[in-house]
């Protein structure tokens, strides 16, 4: 089996959720839609009418899945290491916050917990 390089996936990935996110991609599943729908009277509404479309919008749908999580999970990695670098930057930021999305559950909800009560002090300050 040939190996996979990660390097041409993620250029792969990204470049496809780019293009399904355009206008152009939209129009073409829209065009694509119609015409399943005007064929419907040409084949009776058929079992295999219908199965044209359902399997075509699983595989696609399946694909699309896994390029776009891909995609998002380096943008949100990304977004990370740019935030961190600008709370290590700050001399009065927390720095403790800076590996927060490795936090549980619980630990997450007191830092927001503590965040609105924070933001609800400070706004009674002004």
């Amino acid at each position: 089996m040939a190996k996979l390089n990660p390097s041409k996936f993620r250029q792969f990935s990204q470049k496809t959720s780019y293009l399904v996110g355009t206008p152009g991609a939209f129009v073409v599943a829209l065009a694509a839609v119609i015409i399943w729908g005007t064929t419907g009277p040409l084949f009776h509404y058929s079992d295999t009418w219908q199965l044209v479309i359902n399997t075509s919008t699983t595989i696609v749908t399946f694909l699309m899945v896994f390029l776009i999580q891909n995609t998002q999970s380096r943008d949100a990695k990304a977004m990370h290491l740019k935030l961190d670098e600008i709370i290590r930057a700050l001399d009065d930021a927390r720095d403790n916050l800076v590996d927060v999305e490795d936090a549980t559950d619980e630990e997450i909800e007191k830092l927001s917990q503590e965040s609105s009560n924070l933001q609800k002090h400070l706004t009674k300050i002004e």
